[in-house]
């Protein structure tokens, strides 16, 4: 087989090397010849909340709390819980979907949005469905890697978005498609990575890309026939083209300069809400595009609606109240995390809530009525703000937050405080168990944007700065957030920043994984460990828990991947083992074997035994390109790769096709690497290799 076949044959994942998934299509065993998720409505839905025998939609009800009232697995007897069976999915490239389980079926999203369903009984796969995505054209769209949170499920139908921004309606009995419907501009710097929701019979999904100037919206579509009932953008546009709606005039007020150009960002990657009681669909909001305000929109106003909650009629998308996290947003600081509804007792009278925790380092009390704010309270480390003043709702901004003139370094950085890793709310105890992250970030205006394809617009000298860690300082938490107290009751660290999301039981128990392979119950009131399980795979994907003949089981889908673990390994001992995402279940006196795990293929730094003259003046030239282009995915070059591959380490075979993959996108189909041939020319490319080669040697320097 030549270099070529090889590098292509590599890149295909291994469910599709084995004929199990053929692209665009669904693949499965003889399908169940009943499938109870037909039952799955409107009503079924909003019950969820008493109904906790499956697991309905993304937050498990419609308080979006996953706090489950299943309380068979407790406090008394977790030492018993047991693996029930693993399954591998042939997955290298993360996991972050909370899987739908619906009497005994589990529907859950890969990497490119593939779509599972898997037998609760024992894991087997009933059938995929590859949506085929273009991944020549796709692989360099998304920020954050080609992950999916999930899937929702309604009266038979399974809704995924897919990265390429069409929406599709799966058979939940086969997985065949039903309707599929492109919801964005696809010449544009559109994604889809968040789970749907159904409300009233219209599956709602909104869209990622801010930094890459586009302009944010979210969007309901009928449930039957997949046609679009109305669309709510999210910040103004060119008002030389009029407004949608009075929403985006009172916007447009709040804007300077021609921010339209860039697209204005604003787009709703990830977090809904939906009161049945009250009839409001509730829509985080995310970053400006691109990040600093001085080149967004001349350093002022306040940029509505960045960074926001929005209360929404779902009937037509108007927008009936919002509140807005971070005013004229200057450092990534998303809105787009969970929002959890909870009915609680606020300073003597009860108050109908809405909770969040966005990126911003501020945790969120507010009226879901109204819109009022009730509290606002650092929940990690913060510079950039003093304090929210609960009176006006805005928060103090400090001298350190204005990096228009110079760096700065500010905390939280853009990957938050918090960012999708689902939290979970206990109402026993009043606790919201936040997984955090406290990592600071060094931002600066670059002098042009203009010329690059990226749209952050801020120095990225931090790629190459890998950060350095001691025991007292570990990047990541687990926050016991105290809702009516506003502080923590108990905290404890984590080894590195991502780690997994949070469920709560009436079992008295709290369950999360994290990014060293460990799936672990804690004591919710103390966070002392009540048992753990190694699984081998960093997890960062959220726990779900559901009862299957009467038994109560808990799954996790373990597997590295994502934003942060694009360029950074795991961390403890996963990091010695393959990534391959695989699903556990536990039961109480399960005995199944764990699957083998796999050691880590190391790999070394090449540079060093590479045939090649390394020109100095090349390597600072190359230096710049791969800064502001390659780094934010493949990281240091250092050897200390995550699940897009170090350069440092690249075989000879790589380094003698450079031009072919970097230039004409050689394994753009086949890894979705793209094709950086109309951004750079040949010399271009050559100074970059200079780069990672030098780079590369030196890193071996420091090593031996």
């Amino acid at each position: 087989m030549n270099k070529q076949k090889r590098l292509l044959r590599n890149g295909i994942p291994a469910l599709a090397l084995a004929g199990l998934i053929v692209t665009g299509t669904a693949w499965g065993a003889e399908p169940p010849k009943n499938v109870p998720a037909a039952k799955v409505d409107d009503a079924a839905l909003a019950a969820a909340n008493q109904a906790s025998a499956d697991w309905l939609t993304h937050g498990l009800n419609p308080n979006e709390d996953r706090y489950s009232r299943l309380d068979q697995i407790n406090r008394g007897n977790i030492k018993q819980l047991g693996l029930a069976w693993a399954t591998k999915i042939g997955l290298t490239q993360g996991i972050e979907a909370t899987p739908i389980v619906a009497d005994g079926i589990m529907y859950f999203t890969g990497m490119w949005s593939i779509v599972y369903a898997v037998d609760c009984r024992d894991g087997s796969i009933l059938w995929a469905w590859d949506p085929g995505v273009d991944r020549a054209v796709n692989g360099g769209k998304p920020c954050c890697g080609v992950v999916n949170r999930g899937v929702a499920l309604y009266k038979g139908r399974i809704f995924v978005g897919v990265i390429d921004g069409r929406l599709a309606s799966l058979d939940a009995r086969t997985g065949k498609p039903v309707w599929e419907t492109v919801t964005v501009d696809q010449s544009k710097h559109y994604t889809i990575t968040g789970a749907p929701r159904v409300v009233d019979g219209k599956v709602i999904i909104g869209n990622g890309g801010a930094e890459f100037g586009v302009r944010g919206f979210f969007a309901a579509f009928d449930w039957k026939t997949g046609k679009r009932l109305w669309r709510t953008y999210t910040v103004p546009g060119n008002p030389a083209d009029g407004f949608e709606n009075p929403d985006m005039e009172k916007a447009a007020k709040t804007w300077h300069g021609d921010w339209w150009t860039n697209g204005g960002g604003g787009t709703c990657w990830d977090a809904f809400a939906y009161d049945p009681e009250l009839r409001i669909l509730y829509v985080g909001t995310g970053n400006g595009g691109p990040w600093p305000r001085v080149t967004r929109t001349e350093n002022k106003g306040d940029n509505l609606y960045l960074c926001a909650i929005l209360a929404v009629n779902p009937d037509n998308g108007r927008i009936l109240w919002h509140y807005q996290t971070t005013p004229g947003d200057n450092w990534d600081y998303t809105s787009v995390q969970q929002m959890i509804l909870a009915d609680i007792e606020w300073k003597g009278r009860p108050r109908k809530v809405i909770m969040q925790a966005p990126k911003n380092g501020f945790f969120y009390v507010l009226d879901r009525k109204t819109g009022e704010l009730l509290a606002a309270d650092a929940y990690a480390e913060v510079n950039w703000a003093e304090r929210v003043d609960l009176k006006t709702g805005r928060p103090i901004e400090t001298a350190n937050s204005d990096y228009s003139k110079e760096a700065k370094t500010i905390r939280p950085g853009p990957y938050g405080a918090h960012n999708w890793h689902a939290m979970s709310y206990d109402p026993e105890r009043g606790l919201v168990f936040i997984p955090a992250i406290e990592w600071d970030f060094t931002y600066k205006v670059r002098e042009s944007s203009k010329a690059l394809p990226s749209f952050f617009d801020v120095d990225q000298d931090w790629i190459l700065e890998q950060p350095e860690v001691d025991e007292e300082q570990r990047l990541g938490r687990l926050v016991a957030w105290d809702v009516q107290a506003r502080k923590p009751r108990w905290e404890m660290w984590r080894l590195g920043p991502y780690n997994g999301g949070t469920l709560s039981t009436a079992g008295d128990l709290l369950f999360q994984g994290n990014a060293e392979g460990l799936f672990e119950a804690y004591d919710p009131d103390t966070g002392g460990l009540l048992w753990s399980y190694f699984t081998g795979l960093a997890i960062i994907s959220p726990p779900v828990t559901y009862t299957l003949d009467g038994q109560q089981l808990v799954s996790v889908i373990a597997g590295w991947g994502g934003d942060y673990g694009k360029n950074n390994p795991p961390a403890g001992k996963s990091a010695d083992f393959l990534q391959e995402a695989a699903i556990f279940t536990f039961r109480l006196g399960g005995k199944a074997e764990r699957p083998a795990l796999i050691p880590h293929p190391r790999t070394k730094l090449t540079g060093p035994d590479l045939d090649f003259t390394v020109d100095l003046k090349a390597v600072e030239r190359g230096r710049k390109h791969y800064m502001n282009n390659c780094g934010f995915c493949h990281g240091w070059v250092d050897g200390q790769a995550g699940t897009i591959p170090d350069l440092g380490t690249s075989p000879p075979e790589i380094h003698e096709l450079w031009q072919q993959i970097v230039g004409d996108g050689l394994l753009a189909a086949a890894k979705g690497m793209p094709s950086f041939g109309s951004v750079f020319t040949k010399e271009q490319i050559a100074d970059i290799q200079h780069y990672v080669i030098h780079t590369s040697r030196e890193e071996a320097k420091k090593a031996k």
